[in-house]
């Protein structure tokens, strides 16, 4: 095996070829054919790339498929007989017409986190009762859109939100399905931007009761708690039964059961993304269950649902070690049965949202090298060792996960077989930020060169989504391929469609 580089983190392997790498990143139907080059769902990738261009984001549709099948068959399992489970797939990872029709047909039900989103489900054919609608700021239109298609259920992620749901159901002659976004105060093992269930972030409904700097509940100026919050000492007797007392969670709970046009059907809790221990999310449904137990016995009423929100992690790297739905799942059914009974509860209708891990390894960007440099650095060790910059044709704009979370990638060349040296190498992009880094570290091929293919594996969640057009660059096309053939989801933006907007530009 050849010697690992002074520059290259420890989990770096050195190569002299990467079918391991491939065979644990690349969608499941990837090879590599006689020529070499690489093939995913039954297309080379010269082809795609002849066809189509580059840069592309290339989806299996059967890799999806199988992956949203896993959850709902994993999770409806474990929980058997006691319940029943919704699989969510959370279409902020990357959302389409085409996609959430493949999502629906799996059995499977479409969160969206804004109006649009919630548009494009709805005319991709999901049925609105299939659908959620998140979203820390709806408008109001947002959530009367929501309400008009009769979509099945709401994510209330405050009290002013909540009272908006009310007045614009009750003037629609209609009752809301809602659930409470709580924040259980857990810590989740990921990039600080992409965890949610701590307290100092803007999602949910804390827990905790809501202290004033004196280190008692908040007041106005009439003594009063502050947002219609119980006046609970929390040295109190009442307190110390009910530590949710003064909560915002318990506000809004209490609330939401009172509202006219409010059905409240259960509470929902997202510990964050990109998460491979099992601990957060096992800790986080206990404090839901505990209190949901609360609420049955302060107000006698048993909610009928728990969603347990998504995040598990996905492979990059050789590094990262995801779990499998099945086993996930065990862990998740055996918590919540256990709490459950513990509190003398029914098993609540399960739901769990997804979406990174259906997408993200189904999918594969395709880049066209062009300019590389060597360049020189000082090595740890003191030494001066070289490090190869490989630029491509395309970078943050449509990748912005390692400029906003120091993401790691991989990749490959995909348009012929190479063995021998490989070079630690950095790929970049074609922007004007240093920052702009496409993999930070990877071993190429030193025989790499201009005009050659790459692929960055697991790109299927969050790159469309987060994609831009700065320094005025088209966003790529997203192709499916299955059985040979490949259909574009959404094209190639022009130049057309991207300056249409500037008045001088469309006046011409």
């Amino acid at each position: 095996m050849p010697s690992a580089h002074p520059l290259a983190p420890a989990w770096l392997t050195p190569r002299r070829d990467t079918d391991d790498l491939e065979a644990a990143l690349l969608p499941a139907d990837a090879h590599r054919d006689a020529q070499g080059r690489l093939v995913i769902g039954g297309v080379d990738v010269e082809t795609l790339a002849a066809q189509h261009g580059t840069p592309l984001y290339v989806l299996s549709e059967a890799d999806f498929r199988a992956r949203a099948r896993s959850f709902r068959e994993a999770f409806s399992a474990a929980f058997a007989p006691e319940t029943e489970v919704d699989v969510f797939y959370a279409g902020k990872a990357f959302l389409s017409t085409h996609v959430a029709g493949w999502a629906v047909e799996e059995g499977l039900c479409v969160d969206t986190a804004s109006g649009g989103e919630l548009a494009l489900a709805l005319a991709g054919g999901v049925p609105p009762k299939q659908i959620g609608l998140h979203g820390n700021n709806k408008s109001d239109a947002e959530i009367q859109r929501a309400l008009d298609a009769g979509i099945g259920r709401i994510i209330a992620d405050s009290l002013d939100e909540l009272e908006r749901i009310s007045t614009l159901a009750v003037a629609a002659g209609t009752r809301a399905p809602v659930m409470l976004r709580l924040t259980p105060g857990v810590h989740a093992s990921t990039h600080e931007y992409i965890a949610t269930a701590h307290e100092d972030q803007k999602f949910g409904l804390s827990l905790t009761p809501a202290l004033s700097a004196a280190g008692a509940p908040a007041a106005d100026s009439d003594g009063a708690v502050a947002a219609g919050a119980p006046a609970a000492d929390p040295a109190s007797e009442d307190t110390a039964a009910n530590p949710y007392l003064g909560s915002p969670a318990w506000t809004a709970a209490s609330r939401a059961l009172e509202l006219p046009g409010v059905e409240l059907r259960g509470l929902h809790a997202h510990i964050g993304s990109q998460i491979f221990e099992p601990a957060g999310f096992e800790l986080a449904a206990q404090k839901l269950i505990t209190f949901l137990a609360r609420l049955r016995a302060d107000h006698g009423v048993e909610l009928p649902e728990l969603d347990l929100g998504g995040g598990h992690g996905i492979a990059y790297t050789e590094a990262d070690t995801p779990r499998d739905p099945e086993s996930i799942a065990a862990a998740l059914a055996a918590t919540v049965k256990q709490a459950c009974a513990e509190h003398g509860l029914q098993v609540p209708r399960i739901s769990i949202e997804p979406g990174r891990a259906i997408v993200g390894p189904a999918g594969v960007t395709l880049y066209r090298v062009g300019v590389q440099k060597d360049v020189q650095v000082d090595a740890p060790d003191g030494s001066t060792t070289s490090r190869r910059y490989v630029a491509v044709d395309g970078g943050m704009s449509d990748n912005a996960r390692g400029v906003l979370y120091d993401a790691d990638y991989s990749a490959v060349l995909a348009s012929r077989r190479v063995t021998g040296d490989h070079a630690l190498s950095r790929i970049v992009g074609k922007h004007c930020e240093s920052g702009d880094i496409v993999v930070r570290n990877v071993y190429l091929p030193t025989a790499t060169a201009r005009d050659d293919l790459l692929a960055v594996p697991a790109t299927g969640a969050y790159c469309h989504s987060l994609s831009s057009n700065y320094n005025y660059l088209t966003r790529p096309a997203v192709v499916a391929v299955a059985d040979g053939a490949s259909q574009v989801l959404i094209r190639r933006e022009t130049e057309q469609d991207m300056l249409g907007r500037d008045t001088g530009f469309a006046a011409r």
